[in-house]
């Protein structure tokens, strides 16, 4: 099964850089009135690329760092209802770093 794991990889790569290569031509990108840049059009692409995983996972933080929170905030009243109800509170789970936060 790895083996197909590093088929799929090695395709993959081959096709990124066939893609690459075949688009390295220069493109004008205009800006305010004046500005003109030259970039071969992979350049760009990845740029665009890169920007877009950025923003998306700017986006993305908030939403974690919210839900975190709650579920902080869901444990200790699970421990306080715990304690009122003089049962054992329930066993914390192992640490999970799921998402790499």
């Amino acid at each position: 099964m790895q083996a197909l794991v590093w088929i799929f990889r090695f395709v993959i790569v081959v096709i990124l850089l066939w893609f690459a290569l075949k688009n390295t031509d220069a493109v004008k990108l205009y800006g305010f009135p004046g500005q003109v840049w030259e970039a071969p059009l992979v350049f760009v692409i990845l740029v665009v690329f890169v920007g877009g995983v950025v923003i998306g996972l700017l986006a993305w933080v908030p939403t974690v760092i919210r839900q975190r929170r709650e579920i902080g905030r869901l444990r200790k009243a699970a421990v306080q209802a715990a304690a009122v109800a003089s049962i054992t509170p329930p066993a914390e789970p192992a640490p999970t770093d799921i998402h790499g936060i």
